[in-house]
């Protein structure tokens, strides 16, 4: 027989199978020789009080034994010589829509500009180094998506668009930890993802599908309103539906869209920071314990939101034990992202602190920037909130000295307006140079976040101090774009056939999300292919 208990017990009860099976002996009266395993469906931390809670939702087999696996795996059988799609782009939405294609008798082609997973990190790596940025193969742009080697979040709060859950569990059959389908807040590491993504790959070209890397999509095809096609760098590659999942990095892709007059919209988006603190800092702060997280306890996460003159200020993708890294994806323009490896065992933890920018803010007078080689853009232009996130990504290379070196500010200096003299170590390997970030951010930013700080630090005591630094700047934490669709064939409105997808499209945030919204324009590319 099987119980399922939700039941709230001490950290070190949470981190051993013998001892949650003792708990449960005693508290709902089991005998503990009948007791045979117990698998844990859930668990987060209460860290609210000073003494730390672990819940648990926990089911407890009695006298039988659980199946082997934990997650329930899908079937892909083999697509060879049936209809294709196009899927541009070998993200997260990319890839679980060419796998759910596979699922619905059809044939996957992906075409990806960037490099396969192992390549991009040589490409990666180099940044540091070399500070130079190859415009094809970076932290955006290859195998994987933006997600690869930035840290592989699986927390999404969206619950409205299809089963996050199921997500989960193909992460899992192609070799994910099965705790992800436990955490509360679920992570697969930089040093993990690799790896899941080349099984996600190996059953695509298993079944029949195919991935073509090098291979930067150039132009639509489209013949009396339908998609017929798209056509790359290495040629053209037909068929009558394309599921169009770029990622929210690929401007060139905007641009051509809009040229060749598809209808897109601005979006707003969020601009920020990175704000790195000490991860033993923040252990001590969120488990209100000066010894820290302890011998039972995961490396500290935190989650701030506030309201400062009509616009949110909030942390974003936080990084417990992680690293800053350049993620920019051209030349002269700067900009900063934050992940974790699965331990999260590094010195420092770090989170996007960003305001919310409203497609109306962009002409705020205090959103203005003289930056070279770039002309105004018209107030109601699709790319207006683009060239605005170009222009602060541009200064702040300018900042930085021409190079991947990020201008930084101790916080307390940001908050009271002062030039930072000196900095604290940082994770960021391009390195660090002091800079007055109060004064050359858009005072629509820097004063809300000066702001949003001192309310973040009154909320928790010891978060504002001069051992945490801005690193700037934080820019691409959604597409500032939308590609637009109908909202029940998920088809451009204009294009039949052609499934706009994902954070590029404007439709996703993050891992989960995307792969979700993959998953839903493949069925609705089937849909259609099958009306026909």
């Amino acid at each position: 027989m099987t119980y399922d208990y939700q039941i709230r017990v001490l950290p070190q009860v949470a981190a051993s199978e013998q001892a949650i099976k003792e708990y449960l002996a005693r508290e709902k009266g089991h005998n503990a020789r009948s007791m045979t395993a117990v698998r844990v469906l859930r668990r987060s931390i209460d860290a609210r009080r000073r003494t730390i809670y672990v819940n648990l939702t926990v089911r407890l087999f009695v006298n039988e034994q659980p199946a082997a696996d934990e997650f329930i795996p899908r079937e892909y059988k083999c697509v060879d010589g049936q209809p294709p799609v196009i899927v541009v782009g070998a993200g997260p939405a990319g890839l679980f829509a060419a796998l759910k294609l596979i699922e619905e008798g059809l044939r996957p082609i992906v075409v990806e500009r960037g490099k396969d997973v192992r390549s991009r990190k040589v490409d990666v790596a180099a940044i540091a180094r070399t500070h130079t940025v190859d415009p094809e193969s970076n932290y955006c742009f290859g195998e994987g998506g933006a997600g690869a080697y930035s840290d592989g979040k699986l927390f999404t709060r969206s619950k409205k668009r299809g089963s996050n859950e199921g997500i989960l569990h193909i992460f899992c059959q192609h070799g994910a930890s099965a705790s992800i389908l436990s955490d509360a807040h679920p992570h697969l590491g930089t040093d993990k993802l690799p790896r899941i993504i080349e099984n996600m790959r190996g059953t695509i070209e298993r079944c029949g599908g195919e991935v073509h890397f090098g291979t930067r999509m150039e132009q639509l095809l489209v013949s009396g309103g339908r998609i017929c096609g798209v056509r790359t760098n290495r040629g053209e590659f037909t068929a009558s539906a394309v599921i169009l999942a770029t990622g929210h990095s690929a401007k060139d892709v905007y641009r051509s869209l809009h040229a060749s007059g598809i209808e897109l919209e601005a979006k707003g988006i969020a601009v920020g920071v990175r704000l790195e603190h000490p991860s033993q800092l923040i252990d001590q702060i969120q488990y209100h314990n000066p010894e820290g997280r302890g011998k039972y306890l995961p490396p500290a996460e935190y989650s701030f939101t506030t309201q400062v003159e009509g616009r949110g200020v909030y942390s974003f993708c936080m990084c417990p034990g992680g690293v800053v890294v350049p993620s920019a994806s051209g030349s002269e323009e700067l900009l900063v992202n934050g992940m974790s490896p699965s331990h999260r065992g590094g010195r420092w933890s770090n989170s996007g602190m960003v305001v919310q920018i409203n497609c109306e803010d962009i002409d705020h007078p205090t959103m203005q920037m003289d930056v070279e080689g770039f002309e105004p853009v018209a107030s109601e232009s699709p790319l207006r909130v683009l060239a605005f996130q170009e222009r602060l990504e541009r200064l702040c290379w300018l900042m930085g000295n021409r190079r991947q070196t990020a201008p930084a500010q101790r916080m307390t200096d940001f908050v009271r307006g002062k030039l930072s003299y000196d900095l604290s170590p940082s994770s960021y390997a391009p390195g660090l140079i002091s800079s007055p970030m109060h004064f050359w951010l858009p005072k629509f930013i820097s004063g809300r976040l000066q702001r949003g700080f001192e309310n973040f630090g009154r909320a928790s005591r010891g978060f504002l101090t001069r051992e945490a630094t801005l690193i700037g700047v934080e820019t691409r934490t959604s597409s500032p774009v939308r590609i637009v669709r109908d909202a029940a064939t998920l088809q451009h409105r204009q294009i039949k056939g052609l499934f706009p997808c994902g954070e590029g499209a404007g439709y996703a945030g993050g891992i989960v999300s995307a792969a979700v919204d993959g998953e839903r324009c493949a069925l609705s590319a089937a849909e259609y292919l099958r009306s026909m």
